[in-house]
């Protein structure tokens, strides 16, 4: 029998999710909700250019879907704690779990204690569990670092590289990411905290967590990428002395010795895109996947991927660290 699920969030992440659920025997889309008037009432088929699929998308899962008629929801809306809880708690009232992409949600532990201890409590009492993954955070640039020490027998210091061509990302990670601004408007926006890739903190956390490690400090810087040519893209062309994409670094501390580096690079027109561990130790390991792995692509899979595993998990918050290796399956 197919697992059913309920979809919230039906923007461009949302879309593709919904492509992938109907790709797979094993799953089932039972109910859509949206936020967004111009969504609702519309075909969730025809808004991912799928055909008629007779879900209509809801303002609220209560709008639309009986208690029974679901087994998890899968949520794709935001990025931060404090949306996204009302989200999650509104659902598990439902008797729903959820697998949701919220990045600082990944591993809140450290970064927002009480709020993860609110959630866990939460899901403990209403008997289901809740898991926030995604390729990064949730599986590149800490869950994958992670398994490559199991061979390890001494870790001096870990480092990440994620390099990604924005040129084929969705609309809204080409904006996150400032491509098209001018140095001026990426700077003002910067400021406003909008324009940075969110989860290199908790996927340090999550290593350190695993590692048995404690982090004395961690620092992270954001600077533009700017075009030094003219970059035509399929969605997007970007003038020479514009902002092309992010370098986003994040450094963690132990005793003042930098333990964790993250870096995160992405724009259009990337030329050498790949994602690449190492990790300093005995033995020493590079691990690198030349051309980088797709994010939308990957998000939508492994929150799919983890969707039996997290039904089978004993009720609270999880985390990628909690639970049995989430892969690629059919039953």
């Amino acid at each position: 029998m197919a697992i059913r699920i309920a979809q919230i969030g039906i923007g461009p992440l949302g879309r593709k999710m919904t492509a992938y659920i109907l790709a797979r025997p094993n799953l089932e889309v039972v109910a859509a909700v949206d936020t967004d008037p111009s969504l609702q009432g519309r075909d969730l088929g025809e808004l991912c250019s799928l055909g008629t699929l007779k879900i209509l998308v809801a303002p609220s899962l209560e709008a639309t879907l009986r208690r029974g008629q679901a087994d998890v929801a899968l949520l794709t809306t935001v990025s931060d704690l404090i949306r996204v809880i009302p989200q999650i708690e509104e659902v598990l009232q439902l008797g729903l779990p959820v697998v949701t992409t919220c990045e600082e949600l990944t591993y809140p532990w450290i970064t927002a204690p009480e709020l993860a201890a609110r959630l866990d409590k939460k899901a403990k009492d209403l008997g289901v569990a809740v898991l926030a993954t995604g390729v990064n955070p949730g599986f590149m640039m800490d869950t994958l670092p992670i398994s490559l020490t199991a061979v390890s027998q001494k870790i001096e210091a870990i480092k990440i590289s994620r390099i990604q061509d924005a040129s084929h990302r969705r609309l809204p990670f080409r904006q996150k990411i400032g491509a098209g601004l001018e140095l001026r408007e990426f700077e003002e926006k910067k400021k406003t905290g909008v324009l940075r890739h969110v989860g290199l903190t908790e996927s340090m956390h999550m290593i350190a967590a695993r590692l048995g490690w404690t982090i004395d400090s961690i620092e992270e810087s954001i600077s533009p990428i700017m075009a030094d040519r003219s970059i035509v893209s399929e969605a997007l062309t970007i003038q020479p002395g514009r902002v092309a994409g992010v370098q986003q670094i994040g450094k963690a501390f132990i005793d003042s010795n930098e333990k964790i580096t993250l870096i995160f690079r992405a724009s259009i027109g990337e030329a050498h895109p790949e994602d690449t561990v190492e990790i300093f130790g005995e033995p020493n390991i590079l691990s690198t996947i030349p051309g980088g792995v797709h994010g939308d692509i990957a998000t939508s899979a492994i929150a799919l991927n983890a969707i039996p595993i997290l039904l089978r998990a004993e009720p609270g918050l999880k985390t990628m660290i909690d639970l049995p290796r989430v892969a690629f399956s059919l039953m």
